[in-house]
């Protein structure tokens, strides 16, 4: 809890805070690479280049600031477990944090200058300390689960049995753990971290991607969309490394699982809304769901831009014939050509209609896709009474959904 004095500070001055927040992390975000330029390995190069790093996590201390000051009802348990997730994934560890806290804090002085008093600043290290304390917590929590040790040392050697070309843009790899041991199990809608070595001074840089096979198997799939660089966003650095460099026999570093959104929660009825790669979890739940529920009753809804584009496509037939109460509805920007032989499903045309959604009035949702595709079927499921704590989500990056949540 915020000290009573501290908490005074912060609800004055957190208006400037927010008006200056990503000139804020700018700054530190420079600051701290000039001084560790290793960090730079564990972030995103892509999201750093389009400014979305920066804007996350201004928002992020910001709201964790008017969450602690009272000023936010945004249950903050669940995304301080989605940070730590990501964390745990990158081998974050707890002697990283004063570094962090350092140049953030340094940052807050250079940008707002004299405005930041003593009073303001020892306010401030309080409100980065108790989130630094949380997450610490947290990831120390998820690090002894997976057997990792304290120091971080998350990554392993998996060597790359197969590789299939699901569409023109999508790759899967198929991967054992190259020691020989046991590929560990997992939860769908759980992903694993991909450490890569780039050529020249590129330097190392890590991705998340979805487990989309089945937890249990001896072996994992990830199934990779290459990043195409718009609106000035470089293309992916690791998602071209994995589609043009990556064969058969070629070891990759992974993390183990982590990530805490199920996408098979409850025990009744299971809907499942995806677009384009985001159906990569939703693939790992109906794998599972085959092998171990093949009678729960699930609604899959994808959209994608044409059944050329639909990754993984070739499985629903499979999955269908082993899960007899699946529904397949498959929304299609360009619906020609979008019949599968062998798959019955409602095909459409368009874009998904929140309120055409095949709905049970006791359905656990998991979503996964573009942030505005989630933010308009999560919105048009709530209007249509799916209670908030029923409707989980994954972003593939770091945004979150319109209320934090």
């Amino acid at each position: 809890m915020l000290s009573e004095s501290s908490a005074a500070v912060v609800t004055a001055t957190l208006p400037a805070v927010q008006a200056h927040g990503e000139a804020i992390t700018g700054r530190f975000y420079q600051r701290m690479f000039d001084a560790h330029p290793e960090l730079l390995n564990l972030f995103n190069r892509g999201n750093q280049a389009t400014g979305q790093q920066q804007a996350a996590l201004a928002a992020a201390v910001a709201a964790y600031a008017s969450h602690l000051t009272g000023g936010s009802t945004v249950p903050w348990g669940p995304i301080l477990d989605r940070i730590a997730h990501k964390h745990a994934s990158l081998g974050i560890t707890a002697t990283q944090y004063p570094i962090v806290g350092r140049h953030l804090l340094a940052a807050v002085g250079e940008v707002l200058g004299d405005a930041v008093t003593p009073e303001v600043a020892a306010a401030w290290d309080e409100v980065y300390w108790l989130l630094a304390c949380e997450l610490i917590a947290r990831e120390a929590r998820l690090y002894a689960a997976a057997g990792v040790p304290a120091d971080g040392a998350v990554w392993r050697d998996w060597r790359v049995t197969g590789r299939v070309r699901e569409t023109t843009e999508v790759v899967s790899l198929i991967l054992v753990p190259a020691d020989g041991g046991a590929a560990p199990g997992f939860t769908p809608g759980q992903y694993t971290s991909v450490a890569v070595d780039l050529d020249g001074d590129r330097g190392q840089q890590i991705r998340q991607y979805s487990l989309s096979g089945r937890p249990g198997a001896d072996q994992w799939r990830i199934t990779v969309k290459r990043v195409r660089g718009t609106g000035g966003a470089p293309d992916g650095l690791v998602s071209g490394f994995l589609h043009d460099r990556v064969a058969v026999g070629d070891v990759l570093r992974l993390s183990p699982p982590f990530g805490e959104v199920s996408a098979v929660a409850g025990d009744g009825p299971l809907l499942l809304v995806s677009a384009g790669i985001g159906l990569t979890p939703a693939m790992a739940a109906l794998e599972h769901l085959a092998a171990t529920e093949p009678q729960r009753p699930v609604v899959l809804v994808h959209a994608d831009r044409a059944g050329a584009a639909h990754a993984l496509r070739d499985a629903l037939p499979r999955l269908q014939e082993n899960l007899p109460r699946l529904r397949l509805d498959l929304w299609y920007e360009d619906a020609a050509g979008g019949e599968l032989a062998g798959l019955m499903a409602q095909v459409s045309a368009g874009r998904v209609d929140p309120e055409l959604i095949p709905l049970s009035p006791d359905a656990h949702v998991h979503l996964c896709g573009p942030l505005p595709f989630m933010n308009a079927v999560r919105g048009g499921l709530l209007r249509r009474g799916v209670p908030v704590d029923r409707i989980a989500y994954e972003v593939f990056g770091p945004g979150m959904l319109r209320d934090g949540r």
